[in-house]
């Protein structure tokens, strides 16, 4: 074989915000002191406009301190209609960045104001909670595992506060829903409804997936953590005294920044360092829950975690040991950092809570990256894809949701909208269901094979009794890049890339179809089932699946990676490989929404590495983490009758697609 080389949905607090910047080249100079000025004046400009609103529509109420049942308090602001009948319903919506808003030197408050003026138009009271451990509120932070005792407690006092009518609905992206799932297992009689968005970074586990709240990937360590951590996790922050008043506070916020200012760094160079374990201490970050020992109920150390560590269930992570039993609304994206698991969640509610709630678990998923709802237009793109008109009005969604649950309206929201609403790829359309994947779907199997008089590998619908595997070497000083997907620094591009440029290498494996004649409508989770060798004691698999268009770009759709010693399971002891074994190895599903038109093909790439998104196996068997050593592997992908390599997509029929978009 032959190898080939919204809602205004708040972007600014999720990872976006910190690594999502317009993409331009590494040596392109996007930093002129006119060009941060004049970003300065608008900030300031657009607070402004937004105070002078909510000063005119709302009451608003900064730096409360609401209590924990430790005695540690919350730092919040709290917006309320000015001219309400009645008491009020309220939004609440959590966040570890700054909400300060004196602070525009470090873009606060950012959408945060236009969040509450939406809020309050519509009739609600909108809460806007600090973290423990972050900016006025007081603790230490443990991103991941945050008491689901303070969601508790919060909840508790804005039900009881002398304005509202007892109901309270959560919402936000990213770390501003990440926090929810865990709480709303709870079942507080107060919290009657939420709304979570790029919401994986709280899911713990939930059926085949040992994700930790995205720290893992098939057991692998997902490097992004560093990056945010390094700025997160400010365990140095500056504390005022616990009986200082509201108004010294609020005195103090327009004299103090505490937001940290650290030292540049260049990210692409940092996540090249061994140890992983050391990359913050060796950048001058202070210590931290990423590599510390902590007083945190999770106790820190995250890095020296593994993927069913006790530490991850004593925090906030939801598990689907958890039962949920409120009504949801479920926002996800494509090009998110983890869909599949929260689909995963999703499907698990859908199937465990009591029938009536189950029944009001409502799904929306974008062609957008991390928390980007609100960037879709006419022509909108996903990295370097066009994806077509992707607009739609999730305000209009949220607000009726709200509407529906929080002040008892009877808008027909629930009939109006479907439980599955999903963007369909290569089709570029919005496309209904009542269950994910959407029902009359069909499995369809395509074999890799490659042999002597074979230019390059191939996926057909058979395999053959004998085939020659396919062999390359994995090093760990030369790893495969990341490109595209998701959530990686700002020196990547996200989303759809073309990676035909990157494919010319000795160590990715490339099988591919002939040009489809029909379309193939691919719809729910792909399986994919590999034989593999090596001389390494433990190393790692990749795959990567791809629409590849007739003009010959390739656009990622999905990648996925397996460390091999937990091939077995996370669950249960690590395994090692021995050389001349063949073992067999399953990824864990990875669900897409995609088109495959005619003359489209499909393509799957395989490897050993996909670097930064994820940590090098060093192929020692050892500690990736706290290793500096390594070895080269010499890996296989064996794919014959006796092992029948494979990928599986569930495929939905093309009339269907016809009939419901």
């Amino acid at each position: 074989m032959r190898t080939v080389k919204a809602l205004r949905v708040f972007v600014a607090a999720s990872w976006i915000a910190l690594f999502a910047a317009p993409w331009v080249p590494a040596h392109a100079s996007t930093s002129s002191t006119k060009k941060k000025d004049d970003a300065k004046a608008r900030r300031i400009a657009k607070r402004e406009a937004a105070e002078k609103t909510l000063e005119r529509m709302a009451i608003i109420d900064r730096k409360v301190m609401i209590p924990m049942r430790d005695g540690k308090r919350m730092s919040a602001d709290i917006y309320r209609p000015k001219h309400a009948k009645g008491k009020v319903p309220v939004i609440f919506w959590r966040t570890p960045y700054n909400t300060n808003y004196w602070d525009v030197t470090q873009k606060a408050p950012g959408p945060y104001l236009e969040q509450a003026v939406t809020a309050v138009r519509h009739g609600y009271a909108f809460a806007l909670v600090s973290e423990r451990g972050q900016f006025f509120s007081e603790g230490t932070y443990d991103i991941l595992g945050a008491p689901t005792t303070d969601g508790s407690d919060e909840i508790k006092w804005l039900a009881s506060r002398p304005w509202s009518n007892g109901k309270i609905g959560t919402m936000g992206c990213s770390s501003s829903a990440e926090w929810q799932l865990g709480v709303v297992a709870r079942n507080d009689p107060a919290y009657t409804t939420f709304n979570v968005q790029g919401f994986g970074a709280g899911v713990g586990r939930v059926g085949p997936y040992y994700e930790q709240g995205n720290w893992f990937r098939g057991g692998a360590y997902r490097m992004l953590f560093t990056e945010w951590l390094y700025y997160e996790q400010n365990p140095l922050r500056p504390m005022f005294p616990h009986n200082m008043s509201q108004a010294d506070r609020i005195r103090a916020a327009k004299m103090y920044d505490l937001q940290p200012h650290y030292l540049d760094v260049d990210w692409e160079k940092a996540f090249w360092h061994l140890p992983v374990r050391d990359i913050i201490k060796h950048y001058g970050g202070p210590p931290g829950i990423y590599a510390d020992h902590m007083p945190v109920a999770t106790g820190g150390d995250m890095i020296d975690r593994t993927p069913n560590d006790p530490a991850w269930y004593k925090g906030g992570l939801w598990n689907d040991s958890m039962p949920i039993k409120k009504p949801g609304l479920w926002f996800m994206s494509w090009y998110d950092v983890s869909v599949s698991p929260n689909l995963a969640a999703y499907n698990f509610v859908r199937r465990t809570a009591p029938k009536p709630v189950a029944n009001e678990q409502y799904a929306v998923i974008a062609p957008s990256l991390h928390c980007a709802y609100s960037l879709s237009k006419k022509h909108t793109k996903i990295g370097q894809l066009d994806v077509g008109d992707a607009r739609f009005d999730y305000d209009k969604l949220i607000y009726a949701w709200f509407d529906h649950f929080l002040k008892g309206e009877h808008n027909g929201i629930l009939k109006k909208q479907p439980k599955v609403m999903y963007y369909l790829l290569g089709k570029n359309v919005w496309m209904h269901a009542e269950t994910w994947p959407p029902a009359g779907t069909t499995q369809r199997t395509f074999y890799l094979r490659s042999g002597d008089k074979a230019s390059d590998g191939t996926l057909s619908a058979s395999t053959v009794i004998k085939d020659l595997p396919d062999r390359f070497t994995y090093d760990p000083a030369d790893p495969v890049g990341t490109h595209g997907g998701c959530c990686i620094g700002k020196f990547k591009q996200w989303g759809a890339v073309d990676q035909t440029p990157y494919e010319n290498r000795k160590d990715v494996l490339v099988y591919q179809t002939a040009p489809f004649k029909k379309t193939m409508v691919a719809t729910g989770p792909i399986d994919v089932t590999l034989y593999v060798s090596s001389d390494a004691r433990d190393t790692d698999f990749t795959y990567k699946v791809m629409d590849v268009y007739p003009d010959g770009k390739a656009y990622n759709l999905t990648s996925n990676i397996q460390r091999m010693r937990y091939r077995n399971g996370y669950n249960k002891p690590p395994v090692w490989m021995k050389p001349g074994e063949v073992y067999e190895v399953r990824f864990q599903p990875s669900d897409i929404a995609d088109a495959f038109l005619p003359g489209h093909r499909l393509r799957v790439e395989i490897s050993s590495s996909d670097f930064p998104r994820f940590d090098r196996n060093l192929n020692t068997g050892g500690n990736n983490e706290t290793g500096t050593h390594w070895v080269v592997a010499h890996n296989a992908v064996h794919h014959d009758a006796r092992y029948p390599s494979s990928i599986t997509f569930t495929v939905l029929p093309k009339t269907t697609v016809d009939s419901k978009h």
